[in-house]
């Protein structure tokens, strides 16, 4: 029964959120320093390019860039312009539809985030899962899978697809 009074969190709840909180945002900032020092670019660069190389042919149409990194479309647009000036990326409009606008990571981007990947990869070692037993990151697997369902199911919309395919 809701009676307009807000569900407080208990004292276990409050400190798994805080410790969540804590956490998450210094392996956010040790990921980033990390970056930036071995890299010269931040994160979230980082991302997009390993976004794009993911694809058999390098490239995804900005909207799902936007989307495969949680980033709005502005943001993403402003991001994939830098990225363009340093010759990691290319965009260019489709041939069928000039509204719909690709990003498409070069060999050189290529070649930039094969050498960023390494240090990469150590540090999310070092930062996350040396500290865990195997168990452990099964458990965080589950965890983290189970939050990222539930967000992915409420905010999603469900009627995307077919904005994507022009039948809605």
């Amino acid at each position: 029964m809701d009676d307009g009074e807000p569900r407080w969190l208990n004292a276990e709840e409050r400190e798994a959120w805080l410790t969540w909180i804590a956490a998450t945002s210094l392996l956010d900032a040790a990921l980033d320093r990390q970056m930036q020092r071995d890299a010269g670019m931040p994160m979230a660069y980082y991302q997009i390019l390993v976004m794009l190389s993911e694809n058999a042919d390098r490239t995804l149409r900005m909207g799902v860039l936007a989307e495969r990194t949680q980033s709005s479309h502005s943001r993403m647009s402003h991001a994939v312009a830098r990225l363009e000036e340093r010759g990691w990326v290319r965009r260019h409009t489709c041939d069928h539809d000039r509204r719909q606008t690709f990003a498409t990571l070069t060999d050189e981007g290529f070649a930039v985030l094969a050498a960023a990947a390494p240090g990469h990869v150590a540090t999310v070692r070092k930062y996350l899962f040396d500290r865990l037993t195997p168990e452990q990151v099964e458990q965080l697997t589950a965890i983290t899978d189970r939050i990222r369902t539930g967000l992915t199911s409420e905010f999603t919309d469900p009627t995307e697809p077919a904005r994507q395919l022009g039948l809605s």
